[in-house]
This record gives C-alpha cells, sequence and structure tokens, in this order.
C-alpha cells in the first residue's frame, strides 16, 4: 500500500476539472482506486425506486491527483512531502516548511481501522 497524502477529514481544494477551486473535507478514501469522496464536489443525482421515489443528490468520487492538500492559515493549495524532524517522519510543506501532519499520527490512525481503505 502506497502513503496517501490526503487521508479522511483533510481539507482540500480541487485543482483541476469541472469542479476548481471548491474546498471541502474529504469523507472517504479508497486508495486502491487512488479515488476521494468529498464533501459538496462532484455532486450526482441518484434515482430512488420503491416507497421513496425521486431524485437524491449524492457525492461521487474524485481522483486524488485532482485534490490538493489547504493550507491551515490560508486558503491556498500546499504541496507537501515527507521529512525527517527530530528522528520521525513528517509532512512538510514544501513552500514554507511548516509541518502539517505527523506520519506516525497517519500510521496510528491505520492501525486503528480509523481510515477507510
Amino acid at each position: 500500500m502506497s502513503l496517501n497524502k490526503i487521508i479522511k477529514n483533510d481539507k482540500v481544494i480541487v485543482i483541476t476539472g469541472k469542479y476548481k477551486n471548491k474546498t471541502g473535507i474529504v469523507t472517504k478514501v479508497v486508495s486502491e482506486k487512488n479515488r476521494a469522496f468529498v464533501s459538496g464536489v462532484n455532486l450526482v443525482n441518484e434515482f430512488n425506486k420503491g416507497n421513496n421515489k425521486g431524485m437524491e443528490k449524492k457525492e461521487a468520487s474524485i481522483h486524488i491527483s485532482n485534490l490538493s492538500l489547504m493550507e491551515k492559515g490560508t486558503s491556498k493549495a500546499v504541496k507537501v512531502k515527507v521529512s525527517l524532524v527530530d528522528g520521525k517522519k513528517v509532512f512538510v510543506s514544501k513552500k514554507t516548511g511548516k509541518a502539517v501532519r505527523w506520519v506516525q499520527e497517519y500510521m496510528n490512525l491505520l492501525k486503528k481501522k480509523e481510515l477507510s481503505f
């Protein structure tokens, strides 16, 4: 399994496509297909059958390459890299050099199965 830089509950911005410059929070990540579900982005109509007939809007997945993490202080996209800080791996912003997220937190979430892969 590869180390995805985008995980559940991250605030992201869409960088290409129909929904360019829209922001949202990641609700689910499907790492096998490199896709993520983002709240308020890529809404599609779903037709219901049976007693609850009608249309309902729901979120469809979007490819992870079309998403970028957002910096906490600003609403701009940020590129991240993995680097060592005090002997620990950290996701660091390439532009500002500030830590975005500790890799150890990411791995702990994986062990607890809180991430939906």
